[in-house]
């Protein structure tokens, strides 16, 4: 047993001395050449063929709020990465309720997966946001949840909204509603600051 080990002890140092050695003769290579102070580029290629083709129409009277709700929830869905944004532009009337949905039109487009909604004012100064998620293919309805919220709430509500969506489609859990915490160095001093999932309202 002794020998077995001994063996094999010199035989991964004779490795690990290789590899160092075969590391340091790259590691010289590549600061000569001409290009190894450049910029580091890193490309990160596939799943763009299997990405979801959803289209994000436009809540019906959000232009009321100081910001675009449907805007907000096709940003998070976007830049998951797991979706591609189909344009709802020249569709009209542009449907707000699945009884106003012309699924043909969607089709046509290549659209699989569809979120709609409407935003109405109260008397108290809260709002109401409606939204359903629709899929075209089935021409069913795969959500579909009400929100009476504060102004101050429109940015969560539109991340919770991502997050049912992305949930229903993918079946993993959306994060969108969720916090990041990061440290910032402002000359000699640190902070600590917390922001939306998207970097926003920090």
């Amino acid at each position: 047993m002794r020998a077995l080990f001994t063996k094999y002890t010199n035989y991964f140092s004779a490795v690990i001395r290789g590899c160092t050695v075969l590391g340091f003769s790259v590691l010289l290579c590549v600061m000569n050449l001409p290009y190894a102070h450049a910029g580091l580029e890193i490309e990160i290629v596939g799943a763009g063929e299997t990405k979801l083709p959803i289209a994000i129409v436009p809540f019906a009277s959000e232009n009321i709020l100081a910001q675009s709700l449907s805007a907000i929830v096709a940003a998070d869905l976007w830049h998951s990465g797991l979706f591609r944004l189909v344009d709802s532009r020249g569709v009209s009337p542009l449907p707000s309720e699945p009884s106003q949905v012309r699924y043909a039109d969607w089709s046509a487009r290549g659209v699989e997966a569809l979120v709609i909604g409407a935003v109405e004012q109260k008397e108290d100064g809260r709002v109401e946001v409606r939204f359903r998620l629709l899929d075209v293919v089935k021409q069913t309805t795969l959500a579909g949840l009400s929100y009476t919220i504060t102004p101050a709430q429109l940015r969560i509500t539109a991340h919770k909204i991502a997050d049912v969506v992305y949930e229903k489609l993918t079946g993993g859990v959306g994060v969108f509603s969720t916090k990041i915490s990061y440290i910032v160095k402002q000359g000699k001093h640190f902070e600590l600051l917390v922001a939306d999932a998207d970097g926003n309202g920090a």
